[in-house]
């Protein structure tokens, strides 16, 4: 008897994935206890066990639920009974200060998945977002005005971090939990309307579903994938550039850059400066643009994470702190 078919996928995409690795090297899976991250635990230690690869569960406590000690408990137990190679429970602590509370716990959490990595020489960090999470990122894109990159949806790999299960549903990752008898968690908080990526997984999406056909998620999953090459190509050069370029940014060579370019490069130093990604949308950009190529006197532009952006003598400062509460009168 053959695999059933939604388990199948999510050992598929974990197989596509993972295709470079060679036997014996290291891969964490990040586990919250939900649907999507166990089933893609136990994708992973299936396709390991073939493969030869180590496998460590990695559960991150945010603190931020009651029981929620009691939960990454359980998650160590399901992880170390699915039969990876070590088990990792980490407690963290959310400060949400200068952003919201999402984009904190998902900082916080990153964090610590980046230090359980290095700590086991990982050849890949694993994270369980699933083709309805990327139709949400690229429906939230749509409604914040973030331009193409917000529409390129979610990265299928960056760092040592890699998302295997991009083309799968969720209906899939609940699905395979159910046939392989796995108990997931329903985290209230994926229900709940005061947050807005919740509203647009409980009510807008099934809207679109009800009004245009089924097939939604598919068609806004398959546009990310159709913009994400030409944003990554646009977000190499403006890499390239921004490294190239002095410190503080002088405004005449900004000037000289094509527009898609130096809005690019002014995002990358917002966030060098300390902007949060999750928090730095295309409207803040355009603001510090205009700093650049409408040029009236402004003071400055504050920016997500108490970071300010002013013009300064010819050069562009972008800085952690509100700075000095006056423009230089020298500035050109």
């Amino acid at each position: 008897m053959g695999l059933h078919p939604s388990v199948a996928a999510c050992r598929a995409g974990v197989r596509r994935a993972l295709a470079d690795l060679d036997p014996g090297e290291v891969v964490v899976v990040a586990c919250s206890g939900g649907a999507d991250s166990l089933a893609l635990l136990a994708a992973t230690c299936a396709e390991g066990r073939r493969a030869g690869w180590r496998v460590v569960g990695a559960t991150v406590d945010h603190g931020l639920q009651e029981g929620s000690a009691e939960l990454a408990a359980r998650v160590t137990e399901q992880m170390a009974a699915l039969g990876v190679d070590e088990t990792v429970a980490a407690r963290v602590s959310v400060t949400a200060e200068g952003m919201g509370p999402e984009a904190a716990a998902r900082e916080a959490r990153y964090a610590v998945l980046a230090e359980i990595g290095q700590r086991f020489g990982a050849a890949a960090v694993l994270l369980g977002h699933t083709r309805d999470d990327q139709a949400e990122t690229v429906l939230l894109g749509l409604t914040r005005g973030s331009g193409g990159r917000a529409l390129a949806g979610m990265r299928r790999a960056f760092d040592h971090y890699r998302r295997p299960l991009l083309d799968v549903g969720r209906a899939d990752t609940v699905t395979a939990c159910r046939v392989e008898g796995l108990e997931f968690w329903d985290d209230p908080h994926n229900a709940d309307p005061r947050f807005l990526r919740s509203r647009v997984r409980t009510r807008v999406l099934p809207m679109l579903e009800e009004e245009l056909g089924p097939g939604v998620a598919v068609t806004l999953a398959r546009t990310a994938d159709g913009l994400r090459e030409d944003a990554e190509l646009l977000d190499d050069l403006a890499a390239t550039t921004y490294a190239g370029l002095p410190r503080p940014l002088p405004v005449a060579d900004l000037a000289g850059l094509a527009t898609a370019l130096r809005r690019r490069v002014l995002r990358l130093a917002a966030l060098e400066a300390g902007a949060p990604a999750a928090e730095l949308f295309r409207e803040h950009v355009l603001a510090v643009d205009s700093l650049i190529t409408e040029w009236r006197g402004q003071r400055w532009i504050d920016l997500p994470g108490h970071v300010r952006a002013r013009r300064d003598d010819g050069v562009l400062v972008l800085e952690q702190g509100r700075g000095p509460e006056e423009r230089s009168d020298h500035d050109g």
